[in-house]
């Protein structure tokens, strides 16, 4: 069913607080951080689709072992395929994704909002969990809106109700904990990660200040 339409049944659930929330652009990227103790993870691989089969796979695998709940962007047959914990799509992807098939295959669904009329879009397709974003500025990908700011981020959290709720976009120490206490359950990061000039201890840092 490509219709963008809500499917028969919500998506499976997750929890409502995912804690850190590592971007990763590849599946030696994403060993890394299980092997830190993160546990909720996106594999967000750009490549050609023969390669992106091969990273789902080995991404798939290697979160089994850990136990951790691992999204894939964009490529929902892989992940379905491979037996993901989770897949998470744009709200431009909809259209080309069998969201019937996704919510009775039980798995779980996190989608992206750009803006309140979007998060009420999303909303309307029972997802497992809506992002929001981006918060600040960012140059990891072009976005379609200005930076959406604390205050609408905190009303993004009031509406979504028992829906939980990610933060992204130009999240960093320097601002996360003004992020946290507008309600978000989880702050996303890709640059925080991948250009850390020390891993490690700035992985720790997240963990503690997002509770896992």
């Amino acid at each position: 069913m490509l219709s963008g339409e809500a499917p028969s049944q919500p998506f499976a659930p997750c929890p409502l607080r995912l804690g850190f929330y590592g971007v990763v652009p590849s599946s030696d990227w994403m060993k890394r951080l299980l092997d830190l103790g993160v546990k909720t993870l996106q594999l967000r691989f750009k490549g050609e689709a023969p390669e992106a089969e091969r990273q789902v796979a080995q991404a798939v695998k290697a979160a089994q072992g850990y136990q951790a709940r691992l999204f894939i962007n964009d490529h929902w047959q892989a992940a379905l395929h491979h037996g993901a914990y989770g897949v998470h799509l744009g709200q431009e992807d909809l259209l080309n994704a069998d969201l019937e098939q996704l919510s009775l295959s039980g798995i779980r669904l996190g989608l992206s909002s750009h803006g309140l009329f979007e998060q009420t879009r999303a909303l309307s397709l029972r997802p497992s969990y809506i992002a929001f974003g981006a918060i600040f500025a960012t140059p990891t990908k072009a976005m379609p809106t200005a930076p959406q700011g604390l205050a609408r981020l905190k009303a993004f959290c009031q509406r979504a109700g028992n829906t939980p709720t990610v933060a992204i976009g130009g999240i960093d120490f320097t601002n996360a904990e003004a992020v946290l206490a507008q309600g978000p359950g989880s702050l996303a990061v890709v640059r925080a990660v991948t250009e850390s000039a020390y891993l490690d201890a700035d992985v720790h840092r997240w963990l503690a200040l997002c509770g896992g």
